[in-house]
C-alpha cells in the first residue's frame, strides 16, 4: 500500500513576485541612495546609469548585502537604450527619473551649449524613461520626477532654474494624461543636498549655500531617497500631479516668529 500526500494549499500556492523599479541616475548621490532604500523596501530594482564601472562598483556593493539589484548602462537621453534596460523585465512598477546634471555659471555669462544640455539632460532626460515606463506601465504604476527648490529661482545656475521648473510642469502634464490608466506621477523637490553634484559647485560656494539652510547644513540623499520612497509606494495611488518639496521648509521664505 503506497502512502498518499495529497497537495495543500501552500505546496499549490507560488510565491508573490516582487514589485519592480527602475532608478535613474543611480551610480551615485540621490540616484543610488533611492535605489539602495528601493530595495530595501522589497523591490527589486534595474539602477541605470551611464557610468559603467561606478555604477557596477555601486550595485555590487548593495548586492553584496543581499539587496536585489542590477545594473543597466543607459544614457537616458538615448530612446533605444533606455528602452532596451525596460524590456529586461516583465513589467513596470515603479520608474524614479533621478538623473540630472549641474553647474553654476552667472547669468551674464552663461553660454548656449551649457544651456541647451542642461535642459537635454535634465528634461529629455526625464522625458524620456517617463515616458517609455508609462507606455509599459499598468494601473497602479508610479513614477516619481526629481524636481528641485531651485525651480523657485536662484543665483548662478539660471539654466539649472528653468530645467527643474520644466520637470515641475512636465510632471503635471503627465499626471493629467495618465490619470485616466490609473497611473501616478509625482515629483520630489530637493533642497540643497550633498551629493557629488552640488559638491562640484566651488567649495566657497557650497560653503555658502549649506550655511543658508534652516538647519545649517545640506541634506543627505537617504533623506531624500526617503520621499521618493513614499511617492514610488502603492499606498500613495490616490496622489498625482504633485511636487512634495523636501528642502527642511527654505522654501516658505520668510523668518519665523
Amino acid at each position: 500500500m503506497h502512502d498518499v500526500h495529497p497537495q495543500g494549499p501552500s505546496s499549490a500556492t507560488t510565491m508573490p513576485q516582487p514589485p519592480i523599479a527602475f532608478v535613474t541616475g543611480a551610480a551615485q548621490g540621490i540616484g543610488l541612495a533611492t535605489t539602495e532604500r528601493l530595495a530595501r523596501d522589497g523591490f527589486r530594482v534595474v539602477a541605470m546609469d551611464r557610468q559603467r564601472d561606478a555604477l557596477e562598483t555601486a550595485v555590487a556593493a548593495l548586492a553584496q548585502q543581499g539587496l536585489a539589484v542590477e545594473a543597466a548602462v543607459v544614457d537616458v537621453c538615448d530612446r533605444a537604450s533606455v528602452a532596451a534596460a525596460l524590456d529586461t523585465q516583465p513589467r513596470i512598477d515603479a520608474m524614479v527619473c533621478a538623473a540630472g546634471i549641474y553647474n553654476d555659471a552667472p547669468f551674464l555669462d552663461l553660454e548656449e551649449t551649457a544651456f541647451r544640455t542642461m535642459l537635454e539632460v535634465n528634461v529629455v532626460g526625464t522625458f524620456i524613461p517617463a515616458q517609455e515606463a508609462a507606455r509599459r506601465m499598468q494601473a497602479g504604476g508610479r513614477i516619481v520626477t526629481i524636481s528641485s527648490r531651485g525651480a523657485l529661482g536662484g543665483t548662478r545656475f539660471a539654466h539649472y532654474v528653468a530645467s527643474k521648473s520644466a520637470v515641475i510642469g512636465l510632471t503635471r502634464a503627465m499626471a493629467m494624461e495618465l490619470r485616466d490608466r490609473q497611473i501616478a506621477v509625482n515629483s520630489v523637490a530637493p533642497g540643497f543636498t550633498d551629493t557629488p553634484m552640488t559638491r562640484s559647485a566651488p567649495p566657497e560656494l557650497f560653503a555658502a549655500w549649506e550655511a543658508i539652510e534652516p538647519s545649517g547644513k545640506a541634506a543627505t540623499p537617504a533623506v531624500i531617497a526617503n520621499a521618493i520612497a513614499f511617492l514610488a509606494s502603492p499606498a500613495t495611488q490616490f496622489i498625482t500631479g504633485q511636487t512634495l518639496f523636501v528642502d527642511g521648509g527654505k522654501s516658505l521664505g520668510g523668518q519665523g516668529i
